[in-house]
């Protein structure tokens, strides 16, 4: 289960009544309102928690409000109130297509006027209705607030509204300003689907860097994404969802966790494989038998169930992808890494130098300077490693061009959908994102979950939040961006809790996980460009929405079109199993997730061994294998019922059933987990651990603990039982 989902998402937090002495006076706790900081909540233990005002002071700072006295708060307050009114027009506004308007702020005895320029190069004027303006006295001068209605017939896109101010009666303008206006689809497509479906599909899941293949360098590939795609493809599978493929350090140490990237807006070199660059096949012989040689002992782990070695795969891919980054390219693919690198622009050259950076400094001391991508040293160095820079754009041209060719080849197999990539909540503090994009995210602060009573000290994920006002003073670029870069090559995205595009859990640095509140998004601006641009890519979208969250979030997420998620042990009614026909309709519905244990794995108690021998239980093991024995047992009389299995079924038969069993729910999308295809029974993440267990590094093995290979697959009549058996109850 991921952090945060096994909590009820209505405005909570954990911890003790708040002492008198601690709480915010009524103008700090409206001065943190006006900034979308929530001063109380109700704790997952039911109690009424007022912020501290400590915690409400530190979030604020980090938002660039820091009042130190009484008056200063009570003058930011003000100044929070008179902002929007100082402005012409808002930096930025996401309306939906057919409809909306904009609130245009102008000064006593002057006129506006306001064109929008279109996307495709077009312009429209704006008309302005006769209307009672509301009228405030800003810094001395009274300002008119007018509401001008946005054309119903505006195409979808990324457009911008140029307002011109002058005085009455003609003149010079004394005042210009601009808007990005984003529009965006009211809703979604529905997810595509073979006929006789009755729209519904079917999906393989995977952790990408544990499927390997026989061509691997140790760890699974973008080529084995293709492969595995096609395989899927053939057995009846529209998707292919696989971890998030984020690209992470280029220096070792190398985060494992896929969920806590150096940045969301590139791809991974990590999952290249260098046979496939077309360069290759020139090289010269003594650089080919140099690359083969870097790859014998990364291949020779691929027959490895123990553990995923990335630095070691690493190594030896970045040596052979520098042998042939370094060959001649022709005249056309010269042509193509030009067009890549323009198209890409400053993003990429900005995320191709911190790799640069990161090479430049390792296992030296950094100065303080280079913490500032605008600084001297920075400016400096951009230009003495142009080589790097220049290496490390490559990487993402190739990247790029070996996801395309795994959506290809999932799209060639039959698949509807393809690939479906997954969206992490956060970056790494110290990586790229944080690093060239430091004005957009909070300084000394992390996001996380708030006590539950699964986590009763909260959990610190490490993440820094984006800033909210950043965002839309920017337009939304960054989101538009990642997205954008995810589904160019990919016909779906899950959204790893899909909650924080609503409000995320700040917690200020030296403070305790439980110690932070809840900072509110724009939601409707966040979801519209996420709608947006999954439009324009024909794509599906899918919150992952575990959890008690509040019905009118889900309600919000399903009037857009974006699919929610079901997994079969948390949808319980009482005591005993959600009978799958009362599933939601709009959902990606599975048995488990990666954050629970493989299906053998669980019907063997390996989750309550494992936590026992972690230190992890809060109850004897006793308990807790009772607790397990009556969970599963209400589970297998519900397949007894349906008549799914028999009294002496078997694990694999069971697990068959259990796939079987959610086919008979409306959901739109049905995910089909590896593991449980091949028999694995250990978990790929144990929530509560760091380096107490493998986190991440868990490579795909078989019911006897040897490696499963991607080659193996077709052939394997455990898979083949399982996807035929899901395939033909849909």
């Amino acid at each position: 289960m991921k952090p945060d989902e096994g909590t009820a998402m209505s405005d909570f937090a954990g911890g003790s009544q708040t002492p008198a002495s601690d709480r915010p006076s009524p103008a700090l706790a409206a001065l943190a309102e006006a900034h979308g900081i929530a001063t109380h909540f109700w704790s997952f233990f039911g109690e009424d928690v007022t912020v501290p005002q400590a915690t409400l002071r530190a979030v604020l700072a980090a938002m660039g409000v820091d009042p130190r006295t009484d008056a200063e708060v009570d003058s930011a307050l003000a100044d929070a109130i008179q902002q929007p009114w100082r402005r012409l027009v808002p930096p930025s506004a996401v309306v939906r297509a057919g409809g909306g308007e904009l609130a245009v702020h102008v000064a006593d005895e002057h006129d506006v006027s306001l064109s929008v320029g279109l996307e495709d190069g077009s312009w429209r004027d704006l008309e302005i209705p006769e209307q009672r303006p509301e009228a405030r006295l800003v810094d001395g001068t009274i300002v008119w607030r007018v509401q001008v209605p946005l054309p119903g017939d505006l195409p979808l896109g990324w457009h911008t509204v140029h307002a011109t101010q002058r005085p009455h009666g003609g003149g010079e303008p004394d005042r210009r300003a601009q808007c990005t206006l984003v529009v965006t689809p009211g809703r979604l497509a529905e997810p595509p689907a073979r006929p006789g479906r009755d729209g519904r599909s079917w999906g393989l899941m995977a952790q990408l860097y544990s499927v390997r293949s026989r061509g691997s360098w140790g760890m699974g590939d973008y080529a084995d994404m293709g492969d595995l795609a096609a395989i899927a493809g053939d057995r009846g599978a529209d998707f292919l969802l696989v971890n998030p493929v984020h690209a992470a350090e280029v220096t070792s140490p190398i985060e494992a966790s896929p969920y806590r990237p150096a940045t969301r807006r590139f791809l991974a070199p990590l999952y290249v494989r260098p046979e496939d660059i077309r360069e290759v096949a020139y090289l010269p012989p003594a650089d080919r038998a140099r690359v083969a040689q870097l790859r014998a002992p990364a291949a020779a782990m691929n027959d490895d169930a123990a553990r995923i070695d990335r630095d070691a795969v690493w190594t030896a891919k970045r040596a052979a992808l520098e042998i042939v980054f370094a060959a001649p390219r022709s005249a056309g693919r010269q042509a193509e890494y030009e067009a890549f690198v323009d198209r890409e622009g400053t993003p990429l050259q900005d995320f191709a130098l911190w790799c640069a950076l990161e090479e430049h400094f390792a296992g030296a001391d950094r100065p303080a300077e280079a913490a500032e991508i605008s600084s001297d040293l920075v400016a400096r160095l951009r230009v003495e490693l142009a080589e790097r820079i220049a290496f490390h754009s490559w990487l993402q041209w190739i990247a790029d061009e070996q996801v395309a060719a795994a959506q290809a080849a999932a799209v060639a197999s039959g698949m509807r959908i393809g690939i479906m990539h997954d969206l992490a909540v956060g970056v790494h503090p110290l990586g790229s994102d944080a690093w060239s994009l430091r004005h957009l995210y909070a300084q000394r602060i992390t996001v996380g979950a708030p006590p539950d009573m699964y986590n009763q000290q909260g959990q610190n994920w490490n993440q820094p939040p984006w800033l909210p006002g950043a965002l839309a003073e920017t337009g939304y670029a960054a989101l538009r961006d990642m997205v954008r870069g995810l589904l160019r090559h990919a016909g779906a995205l899950r959204i790893d809790h899909v909650i924080g595009l609503f409000r995320l859990w700040w917690i200020p640095a030296g403070a305790g996980a439980g110690e932070g509140t809840y900072v509110r998004y724009d939601h409707e601006a966040m979801i519209g460009v996420l709608a947006l641009e999954a439009h324009r890519a024909g794509a599906v979208v899918i919150g992952e929405d575990l959890g008690l969250v509040e019905p009118w979030v889900r309600d919000e997420l399903a009037s857009r079109g974006i699919l929610g998620t079901s997994v079969l042990w948390f949808e319980q009614e009482g005591d005993a199993p959600r009978p799958p026909e009362r599933y939601r309709r709009d959902v990606l519905a599975t048995v488990n997730t990666h954050d629970l244990p493989p299906t053998a794995g669980y019907l063997a108690d390996e989750h309550v061994a494992l936590r026992a021998r972690l230190g992890l239980l809060e109850q004897p093991v006793d308990e807790a294998l009772a607790d397990a024995a009556n969970e599963r047992a209400a589970m297998l009389a519900l397949l007894r019922e349906r008549g799914l299995i028999g009294p002496d079924a078997g694990e694999e038969e069971i697990i068959a059933a259990l796939n079987v069993l959610i086919t008979a729910s409306p959901s739109r999308l049905l995910g089909v987990a590896l593991v449980d295809a091949v028999g694995e029974r250990r978990v790929q993440n144990q929530p509560g651990t760091d380096k107490e267990y493998p986190n991440w590094q868990v490579p795909l093995a078989g019911a006897t603990g040897t490696a499963v290979l991607i080659e193996d697959l077709p052939a394997s009549a455990r898979f083949v039982a399982l996807t035929d058996a899901v395939d033909a109850a849909l």
